[in-house]
């Protein structure tokens, strides 16, 4: 199996459970946000807190979680590259495998403050970085997907070339609808014409 660890950060919770639970039974480990963690444990699966990885907390009320070195070194590291790999193993980091990240809904919303508070900021990075290295890192941003992966997990052990591709270019997607609903609520709010 190729796949040994997953970083698992959702705002919408739907299907996460059985997901994780069924990564779990594949003795693929899992690192979650606070949120995401708790919700978790809560329906009794084992999970390590980002800041747990990281040894650092999370930090400004929550808007800095998975901005750490350790976090993207381990999403960035190409495994085929022995100088990453010596550079995290001097490090003590160990590679993220599949990152399963959906975004914080951008609200539509009368004040500024509540819609820069409202945007999704690590979990795009952690998409896109996770889809910048989809050969050796799974971007997965829809629930749909999830019964596909397993699927394909247990049948390889591994996510095939031509389906990463796929992923990779949906999680590219999403990032890309995200930043124009931002843009869109922006341009609204502070009257801007385009």
């Amino acid at each position: 199996m190729n796949i040994h660890r997953a970083l698992i950060s959702v705002w919408d919770k739907t299907g996460i459970v059985d997901f994780a639970l069924q990564l779990k039974n594949r003795d693929i480990s899992i690192l979650a946000t606070h949120g995401t963690s708790l919700f978790l444990k809560e329906h009794g699966i084992d999970v390590v807190e980002i800041d747990q990885f990281t040894g650092f907390p999370q930090l400004l009320d929550g808007r800095v979680k998975t901005m750490h070195p350790k976090i993207f070194a381990a999403v960035l590291a190409r495994i085929s590259d022995q100088n990453h790999l010596k550079q995290l193993s001097q490090l003590g980091i160990e590679p993220i495998d599949m990152v399963v990240v959906n975004l914080r809904p951008i609200p539509k919303v009368s004040d500024e403050k509540s819609l820069l508070e409202s945007i999704d900021i690590g979990g795009v990075a952690l998409l896109r970085a996770a889809a910048k290295n989809y050969r050796d890192v799974v971007p997965i941003c829809d629930q749909k997907d999830y019964a596909f992966v397993i699927d394909s997990i247990d049948q390889c052990g591994d996510i095939v070339l031509q389906e990463r591709r796929r992923l990779c270019a949906k999680a590219f997607f999403v990032c890309g609808e995200y930043d124009l609903a931002i843009y869109k609520v922006l341009s609204d709010l502070f009257a801007i014409e385009s």
